[in-house]
């Protein structure tokens, strides 16, 4: 079971969001896609950003396209310096050890109380299991990783308590760059889909220990990578 990895590459990586029937902000629809390539790495640590380039391939215009880059700001995932340029800011272990304290635990909350849920029913979270079976069969890494947030989102819709997850995705985005650079591993994988396993198995019999042990060790895991990861893309990384 393996993944290949491309070097990410900025030119064309960017989906136009300008034509759209959505009812959303076209800077939301703007942040929202630059978030995600940023989270991806299609815009790496380091990338430079140009306003001009951006604003072609989004089809967007300036306004809501300097709304979105000030929203990136404010996450710490974008730097803007005068007479410098704005560029995709470096992944910092500092960040990231932040956001784990934060998901994990937000998430052994979410796991407690979904256990305390009368007939709750995992079906949901072992179709997702399903779906990251096929995705590692297919060597689809983005497929992967989309079963991977829903199965962890689906926790916290059991718990009662949706909105607590989309309130850390802000923050949860220096974590996931890490994640996003550790998945082509096959043990890193295969150790992921063990780990969510045993997590839903807990959530169904109700151990609540065992699965809130399960979570701490699963919400650490990227960061204990963070080193040799480091070692390996440097240019990723700054201090």
């Amino acid at each position: 079971m393996t993944f290949e990895r491309t070097v990410p590459n900025v030119a064309g990586g960017l989906a136009s969001v300008g034509r759209t029937r959505v009812r959303q902000r076209t800077s939301d629809r703007v942040y929202d896609e630059l978030a995600e390539a940023i989270r991806d790495l299609r815009l790496p640590p380091g990338a430079s950003l140009s306003e001009t380039d951006l604003a072609e391939q989004l089809h967007v215009s300036r306004t809501p396209l300097r709304e979105a880059i000030a929203r990136l700001v404010n996450t710490g995932l974008v730097s803007v310096v005068p007479q410098v340029g704005t560029r995709v800011e470096l992944i910092r272990l500092r960040d990231v050890e932040q956001a784990r304290f934060v998901r994990e635990s937000l998430e052994t909350a979410a796991f407690v109380a979904a256990c305390e849920k009368p007939g709750r029913d995992v079906s949901v979270l072992r179709e997702l299991l399903a779906r990251q079976a096929r995705a590692c069969e297919a060597h689809d890494l983005n497929a992967f990783f989309a079963a991977d947030e829903a199965m962890h989102e689906q926790i916290f819709e059991l718990s009662g308590h949706p909105d607590a997850w989309q309130l850390m995705q802000p923050m949860k985005m220096h974590l996931n760059r890490l994640r996003r650079l550790s998945l082509p591993d096959p043990s890193t994988v295969s150790a992921l889909l063990e780990e969510h396993l045993s997590i839903v198995d807990a959530l169904e019999a109700g151990d609540t220990e065992l699965g809130c042990a399960h979570i701490r060790r699963h919400a650490r895991r990227a960061l204990e990578n963070g080193p040799a990861l480091q070692a390996k893309y440097p240019g990723y990384f700054g201090e």
